[in-house]
């Protein structure tokens, strides 16, 4: 049905404002909204499969006028299959030669390698670079590789050092090894497996047990933190202003990088701070003998060039080099790895130029792109049959990554025909996409789907906010990655519902001390307000007034904003906002402090993404209550065990490595992916940050194995936006792929 009633008013999609879709949906789904000819509720289907239409949920007999079909909206764009230039055609993958040894072993255990996949199988002897594509198996060719070794060549697993890049992936190489023909758990004990972490500590461990004690380790984030405030007093930096958590990643990427703290080149005020509390850090961990984990590869790249006879040691145990995700790997691994095999060249390096996306964490593409100039007679092996996703999401995924320059060229080929095609589908803005997605896979789930068959993938975690609410909402499973806070959490929600929370309540001290950043006063101001209180008998939001030792046009300014307070609780949310914004002080602090140390999420987003969520309020209250239920669902989604059959949310850099039969990628627009700075790093004659930004989307297709769906929305964050130009080629075949 196109129209239906609401508070007794007939109301048509094809003429309904097109912004005001999802507070029908809300209204619909209270049972506000009525069927014009029968007067019962009725649903607004607002999903992926079809469009916009009212319906009886459980009713089929109601009569309504054949007249009264939908109508497309002027503004309603039907989705967009991707339809791949060239057909599927079934082919039989190359296999291994069927020859006598122990390739007939393993086809005896039902293991089964193509051309490629035994070709690098067998070349143990030299440098080896294997181009594994996502899909393409690797994990089967490092594990037969090294049983292939020990089992038939008769190499000692304990001359061998297989490098994996977290410990889950070692723990997994290790159980697949055991399912080899010939390999027993005596061969794999003796292998040396694990991260590059734990196999340099070890290293570094045995030869100085005592500086490397384990008590010392600070493991945790929290403690580190703490090292680099104390030292940030010291040039009384606020708490809750200056962004520690980015100077902690600033810190270990220059470590990674090996760039001591002594020569940092500092380019910007808050890089100046960072760098003085890199040093800081450093001679606090030598007074009290600490170390942390970047500390480990620092510690044994240090070892072994210091000490060029235990390098020899080292050398003459181990003869070959095993190395998954090379592309991954940062300045201090890479010069580790090299002076270890500088003396048998046996260095196995696996990875995907094309998956290449932690350069925030000091990873080098360059790596794996210059391997065959460091090693000029180097083997190079390339995996292309991707056995995990459908043709379809394969040839899209080969048509978006070709159009990176700074790549090996190569392209992927399906091993299976597609049931799905990867899909556009076209929300007004992030509240509609996340009702559409939600929508869709519920739709799926009473097909027989299961919920850990989903995941909704996102460029950075706040934009996770909108797709939790409707998760949260719909009672559906999900679990969501923990790598950030809460979304009313973060620093400058907090600080600006702080607004609104005393405007209900003048005495929340809790709200009091998220307010006081924002009008750059320090926390120790909170003890002073709540002496005034209690002395002069007034609410906090008075005492602000009455502060002592503040410059003149700071008294001026806090006993202007006062009487505004008051105002607020009576406004719409929306408005009280732009109050808060424009009248007591918020954007100048957004300006001052947004984009501290943080390219990736700037106060400014924070901003227009609580003023999206505020636009469906109309009263704070509401409002209010809203956003501290969306914090106890954060609380309570992250104490479901990760072994529980859920929706997987996650931002696309924490779901490498892994795969789904459905992905939603979320926001497939400009300033989304390819994120902001990207965009600027390229006005600015840098092409390589835009480089990785296509990479990153290539590894969330390539996370599909059935279905793929791109969401390009028209407004975010309360502005038109355009589709990413990574997928303007196929939404608009007449655009050309921009770089």
């Amino acid at each position: 049905m196109d129209s239906a009633k609401y508070k007794g008013k007939l109301i048509r999609l094809s003429s309904f404002p097109r912004e005001k879709y999802e507070a029908a949906y809300g209204a619909a789904l209270r049972g506000h909204i009525t069927c014009a000819a029968c007067g019962e509720p009725v649903k607004l289907y607002l999903g992926i499969q079809q469009p916009p239409h009212f319906y009886h949920e459980n009713k089929e007999n109601c009569f309504f006028s054949t007249e009264d079909t939908l109508a497309n909206h002027p503004e309603w764009n039907e989705p967009i299959f991707y339809q791949p230039s060239s057909p599927f055609l079934e082919r039989k993958t190359e296999r291994a030669c069927d020859e006598a040894g122990y390739i007939q072993t393993l086809l005896k255990a039902n293991i089964r390698l193509d051309a490629a996949q035994w070709q690098a199988v067998q070349a143990t002897e030299g440098p080896l670079l294997v181009l594994a594509g996502a899909g393409s198996g690797k994990t089967r060719v490092l594990t037969a590789r090294t049983a292939y070794m020990m089992a038939e060549q008769n190499i000692s697993p304990s001359s061998m050092m297989l490098v994996t890049f977290t410990t889950k992936a070692a723990n997994e190489m290790k159980e697949r090894l055991l399912s080899y023909p010939n390999i027993n758990r005596a061969f794999v004990s003796k292998l040396v497996v694990g991260t590059f972490h734990s196999i340099f500590y070890r290293m570094v461990a045995h030869f100085a047990p005592e500086r490397w004690r384990i008590d010392r380790l600070l493991k945790s984030e929290w403690r580190r933190e703490q090292m680099i405030k104390e030292a940030g007093r010291e040039l009384d930096l606020d708490e809750r202003q200056f962004a520690y958590d980015q100077a902690l990643q600033q810190i270990s990427y220059w470590k990674n990088t090996l760039v001591p703290a002594e020569k940092v080149q500092a380019s910007s005020q808050w890089e100046e701070r960072v760098a003085y509390l890199y040093k800081r850090y450093e001679e606090m961990k030598r007074e009290q003998r600490l170390f942390d984990f970047d500390d480990m590869l620092i510690g044994c790249y240090e070892m072994l060039l210091e000490q060029p006879s235990l390098l020899a040691r080292y050398q003459e145990r181990f003869r070959y080099f095993l190395i998954d995700e090379f592309q991954d790997i940062n300045q201090v691994q890479y010069d580790i790895i090299n002076m270890m095999c500088a003396h048998t060249r046996n260095l196995c390096a696996v990875g995907d130029d094309d998956q290449s996306i932690y350069s925030f964490r000091g990873s080098d593409p360059s790596f794996i792109l210059e391997f065959k100039q460091r090693y000029p007679d180097a083997r190079i092996v390339t995996l292309s049959e991707n056995y995990r996703s459908s043709h379809n999401i394969v040839a899209m995924a080969n048509a978006v990554i070709s159009r990176n320059r700074f790549r090996h060229k190569k392209q992927m080929n399906a091993q299976r025909a597609a049931s799905e095609t990867p899909l556009f589908f076209f929300p007004y803005d992030e509240e509609e996409e996340a009702t559409m997605i939600v929508e869709d896979i519920k739709e799926r789930l009473q097909h027989g789907a299961q919920p850990s068959e989903f995941a909704i993938l996102y460029r950075t975690h706040a934009a996770s906010r909108a797709i939790f609410e409707r998760l949260a909402q719909a009672k559906l499973p999900f679990v969501i990655e923990q790598s950030g806070e809460s979304f009313y959490q973060r620093r400058f929600v907090r600080s600006l519902l702080a607004y609104l929370r005393l405007s209900l309540d003048p005495n929340d001290e809790e709200a009091m001390n998220d307010l006081l950043v924002s009008l750059f006063l320090k926390q120790s101001c909170l003890q002073d307000l709540k002496a005034i209180s209690i002395l002069e008998d007034c609410s906090l939001v008075q005492a602000l007034g009455k502060l002592q030792g503040l410059l003149a046009f700071q008294q001026k300014k806090l006993k202007a904003i006062i009487p505004l307070f008051r105002q607020l609780s009576k406004l719409k949310p929306l408005e009280a906002i732009e109050i808060i914004e424009s009248e007591m002080g918020f954007s100048e602090f957004v300006k001052k402090r947004g984009n501290e140390g943080n390219m990736m999420e700037r106060g400014t987003d924070d901003v227009r993404d609580v003023k999206v969520i505020a636009k469906k309020f109309k009263t704070v209250h509401a409002f209010l209550n809203h956003a501290d239920e969306m914090i106890q669902a954060a609380k309570d989604n992250g104490q479901f065990p990760s072994s529980v059959d859920a929706i997987q949310l996650s931002t696309i850099h924490r779901a490498k490595g892994l795969e789904y039969n459905y992905v939603y990628v979320l926001s497939a627009v400009e300033g989304s992916v390819p994120h902001d700075y990207a965009i600027e790093a390229k006005r600015n004659g840098d092409p390589l940050p835009l480089e990785e930004e296509r990479r990153l989307l290539y590894v969330a297709m390539t996370r599909a194995k059935h279905s793929l769906f791109f969401s390009v929305p028209s407004r975010r964050r309360m502005k038109a936006v355009q589709p990413s130009r990574f997928l303007q080629e196929f939404i608009n075949p007449t655009a050309e792929g921009a770089q």
